[in-house]
């Protein structure tokens, strides 16, 4: 079993901590894990991403070849669009459709969900407004993750008790409005895919 993961977004919007949550998971079900991140600019709303490679067997690089994703999950439109090189043919494309626009000549919004839409496996949601209706605004890539769920390594068991070990720090509201986040996401992509 081997799973490539590419996660994309910009500065502050949580990929780095989709990337722990995967991180803990993996150690949880005892599969060997390497991450790799790119921080550009990041608290000036630049470009984050990370490779996150999971397997049953020993990784020996950190970094996901092109053409061997088996999935994308960005937090930002134009930023999955980024990274479709490194996709499989058949991989899936998970994203946010919320632009983060902290350029002048962002692309229009329809051309843009229009080349998404054109990927044959892609999931596009409004994760933003799922975690605004839930009360936790900033649980936007946590919705991603639930919907990228069904498609991951692990067990649900293992993703909420990744998440309440990673979020019992900040007390049992924020896990509980994470774990709500996450079984959103999951129930949002299942109607989707279904």
């Amino acid at each position: 079993m081997k799973t490539n993961i590419i996660l994309a977004g910009v500065g502050g919007q949580g990929i780095l901590t989709i990337a722990a949550v995967l991180d803990t998971a993996a150690l949880d079900c005892n599969l060997n894990i390497k991450q790799s991140e790119v921080h550009g600019m990041s608290q000036r709303g630049g470009a984050v991403q990370s490779h996150v490679r999971i397997s049953d067997k020993e990784i020996f690089s950190d970094l996901i070849p092109q053409g061997k994703a088996d999935m994308i999950i960005s937090v930002e439109p134009m930023e999955s669009l980024r990274y479709l090189p490194f996709l499989k043919k058949n991989g899936y494309l998970i994203t946010d459709s919320n632009p983060f626009n902290n350029i002048t000549d962002y692309p229009e919004l329809n051309e843009l969900y229009e080349e998404i839409n054109s990927h044959p496996n892609c999931i596009l949601i409004d994760g933003k407004k799922i975690a605004k209706d839930l009360g936790n605004s900033k649980a936007t890539n946590i919705v991603l993750l639930g919907a990228a769920s069904n498609l991951l390594p692990f067990s649900d068991e293992s993703l909420q008790n990744a998440i309440k070990t990673l979020f019992e720090r900040k007390g049992e509201r924020i896990v509980n409005k994470n774990i709500q986040a996450f079984l959103k996401g999951k129930k949002i992509t299942t109607e989707i895919v279904s």
